[in-house]
């Protein structure tokens, strides 16, 4: 039996460290799949049609890895994808708290379900999507922290917000 894992996350956007968390990944797992969540109540830049293009991109070529979508419960949806395990990066302590209240929630919702944390490579430690948005919001370089797929995205993204004020 193959081991599939599922990497979960809003992605909005990927950035170089969610590429190197699914890397990783994929060399503990035969197959990894990146979930996107879809959460009306997350208030996102980008919509998940445009999150699972960009996450597409990003990870053209590498075997083993598929690009999904889903809502709900994750205990419910690793179940659906026949999967053994969560996997979840960590940068700080602040990431531990909050990940290991939901990996034991989880845990006690289906114990066959483990959650596997990666520890963020260091040149990522501090990235986080918010940050990217945030300095591509007042026009900065963000090229050293998302793929060029995503840094036009962003682009575009903020350019048209610009057009409207």
């Amino acid at each position: 039996m193959k081991r599939v894992a599922v990497y979960p996350g809003a992605f909005d956007p990927p950035t170089y460290g969610h590429l190197d968390v699914i890397k990783r990944a994929r060399h503990l797992f035969d197959r990894v799949v990146v979930a996107v969540l879809e959460n009306p109540g997350k208030r996102c830049l980008f919509s998940v049609d445009e999150r699972m293009k960009a996450l597409g991109e990003i990870t053209k070529g590498m075997k083993g890895v598929e690009i999904s979508r889903f809502k709900g419960l994750l205990v419910n949806y690793v179940k659906m994808r026949n999967a053994c395990a969560v996997v979840r990066g960590l940068r700080a302590v602040s990431d531990y708290e909050y990940e290991l209240q939901m990996a034991q929630m989880n845990r006690e919702l289906s114990t066959r379900i483990e959650t596997v944390f990666l520890m963020t490579s260091t040149p990522y430690s501090y990235l986080s999507s918010s940050i990217v948005k945030e300095i591509a919001g007042f026009g900065g370089d963000v090229s050293k922290f998302v793929p060029p797929a995503v840094e036009r995205m962003l682009k575009k993204k903020y350019a048209v917000g610009k057009s409207r004020l």
